[in-house]
């Protein structure tokens, strides 16, 4: 039987050459360590490390090390050198400290009468007033029930010799216009006078006489404001001069609502404050 010619295999093509990682990119395909006969995944390269052999190895920074400038290993103040670390803790200190003597003067403010505040009252009044006080009759058990409204009225020298007295001029409703329907009022006319009342009120027995060093203090304050607003108000002649202010309260009862069983007077009551002289150079220094 003549034998039989065998096929010549064909050359298979050569495979195609794999890309290196370098050559990749910096994304390999992650391999899946169950897979049988399956090669471990090629690492990742370092586009920062250099192709020349000559070129010195440079170790890469660790968790630990700290980077060129910086003396902690940490942020924040950690990260500063040892001088700027010791202001910022003598500054962070200060600042503790003035916090922590602000909250125990308001505190010693707030509380009931104790050994410190009679010691040290003076002290504890001077840091509060007048920035820092504290008002707690918006939570009193038994809050206003009344309305004031402070009045002025002035004594006038027109300068020929005639001397006349003005009529009341209601503050409190000057104020009470000015706030209505104003929705960013100022604290000159929320404020101001409200509190020069409630000053002169709490310094002041009930005839007038003032009780303590800031009775008198409450006094030029409550008369120089009321010459300010009879100035403001126009209240007076361009010549005229005011010589003496007097101040009283106008006080009523809120009405009770409908609902309550509970009794108010429609009655007003007043309380009549001396006659205050106002000297020649106050008087101009109100009215510059």
């Amino acid at each position: 039987m003549p034998e039989q010619a065998r096929p010549v295999p064909r050359a298979l093509p050569a495979p195609a050459a794999v890309p290196s990682a370098s050559e990749q990119g910096t994304l390999v395909p992650v391999s899946d360590p169950s897979a049988p006969g399956q090669a471990p995944p090629v690492p990742m390269s370092d586009p920062s490390a250099s192709s020349d052999p000559a070129a010195p190895s440079v170790p890469a920074a660790g968790p630990g090390d700290a980077l060129p400038g910086l003396a902690g290993t940490g942020g924040g103040i950690a990260a500063l050198g040892l001088p700027y670390r010791i202001a910022a803790g003598l500054a962070l200190a200060a600042v503790a400290v003035a916090a922590g003597v602000h909250l125990g003067m308001v505190f010693l403010h707030i509380a009931p009468a104790n050994t410190v505040t009679r010691t040290h009252g003076r002290t504890v009044d001077r840091w509060i007033y007048p920035e820092f006080e504290q008002n707690w009759k918006l939570f009193a058990p038994n809050p206003l029930q009344q309305n004031i409204d402070v009045q002025v009225r002035a004594e006038v020298d027109t300068g020929n010799g005639d001397v006349r007295t003005t009529g009341w001029y209601d503050l409190s409703a000057l104020d009470g216009a000015a706030i209505k329907g104003n929705l960013l009022p100022s604290h000159t006319q929320q404020n101001e006078l409200r509190r020069a009342w409630d000053l002169y009120v709490s310094t002041h027995d009930g005839a007038n006489r003032p009780v303590g060093l800031r009775g008198t203090l409450s006094e030029d304050y409550l008369r120089r404001l009321a010459a300010l607003r009879l100035d403001r108000g126009n209240a007076v002649g361009g010549g005229d001069t005011v010589t003496r202010v007097q101040v009283r309260s106008r006080t009523t009862e809120v009405p009770p609502p409908p609902w309550s069983t509970e009794q108010a007077s429609a009655t007003p009551s007043y309380r009549l404050l001396p006659w205050w002289a106002l000297s020649e150079g106050e008087w101009k220094g109100v009215h510059a």
